[in-house]
């Protein structure tokens, strides 16, 4: 029972970066949006929450910078896509690499240094619970926002008129603009709100996963969580299906890999990208499952006079 208790543990800590980042993604999709800098957004907002925690010896500024930051780094990609209407996946590329190399410039004097964790929170008597205390009701703050992000954004994309331009937007921008929804000013809104969830995802994993800073620490999280949004074509129930799953996957490499089975070990690293690839071939094959929820803007620059 032990055993089994500390593997939900770190299945559920090795989850919830996968799922911040690809709730905030299944949004600016959702919108018509391309974005392909999470992993430079993480990064930065890992490095920021760090650097905050660390000169403040507060890990809720940290939180606060890590979403900060992922917003700010987003604001190029939004400018530079949405208003000078240039290819977001060239800009979404260049996003990352922007993020990660601006992170670890940044970050390098953090290397080694001390971090603050965040607290985890004790549920009087019910904390107390041999084994469900511990896996349900002792986490940090950030795993149970996680859980209610998911239901706030499917009840905001499915259950409010807000919800319903913005799918609007995703499937034809230009019957949207006509109509005279603020397409750009939604899409902005989209980004932003994306950004703020991968800075988080990244925080996640500076002050809570591992609460210390070193350089590439999102270890392609990013793109995961990117597949993830396919995986679970564009609704916001099956990508917390899906981000448990990859987190498991990810997991149960590592206790392979510490149970000294005679498994290379740079197979065990690989296999959440292998389980990844693998998962968006299944998926493609399903043609009929992927148009059905696939925007049909995504993408697509939009340029009001055109």
């Amino acid at each position: 029972m032990t055993m089994l208790q500390a593997v939900l543990l770190t299945i559920i800590t090795a989850s919830t970066p996968l799922l911040l980042a690809a709730v905030g993604e299944l949004v600016v999709e959702r919108a018509g949006v391309l974005n392909l800098g999470v992993e430079g957004m993480m990064a930065a907002g890992a490095m920021a929450a760090f650097a905050a925690g660390h000169y403040t010896g507060n890990p809720w500024a940290g939180v606060l910078a890590g979403a900060l930051a992922g917003m700010i780094m987003v604001l190029p990609f939004a400018f530079l896509t949405q208003t000078l209407a240039t290819n977001q996946v060239a800009t979404g590329l260049a996003l990352t690499l922007l993020g990660l190399g601006l992170s670890g410039l940044l970050g390098e004097s953090f290397v080694g240094q001390p971090g603050v964790r965040l607290p985890r929170l004790h549920v009087p008597g019910l904390s107390d619970i041999p084994f469900i205390g511990p896996v349900v009701f002792s986490h940090d703050i950030l795993v149970y926002a996680s859980f209610a992000l998911v239901a706030a954004v499917a009840w905001f994309l499915f259950g409010t008129r807000a919800g319903l331009i913005l799918r609007a937007i995703g499937v034809n921008h230009a019957a949207a603009h006509a109509l005279g929804y603020p397409v750009i000013k939604v899409r902005y809104a989209a980004i932003l709100f994306g950004g703020a969830l991968a800075g988080l995802a990244g925080a996640y994993l500076s002050l809570s996963y591992t609460p210390q800073w070193i350089e590439n620490m999102t270890a392609g999280r990013g793109w995961i969580a990117l597949a993830l949004v396919v995986f679970a074509t564009w609704r916001p129930l099956r990508v917390l299906g899906g981000a448990y799953l990859f987190g498991a996957v990810w997991i149960m490499g590592l206790y392979v890999q510490a149970a000294g089975f005679g498994v290379p070990s740079q197979l065990l690293t690989a296999l959440p990208y292998i389980v990844t690839i693998v998962a968006l071939v299944i998926i493609s094959r399903n043609r009929t499952l992927t148009l059905t929820n696939t925007p049909a803007s995504i993408g697509i620059p939009f340029v009001p006079d055109r």
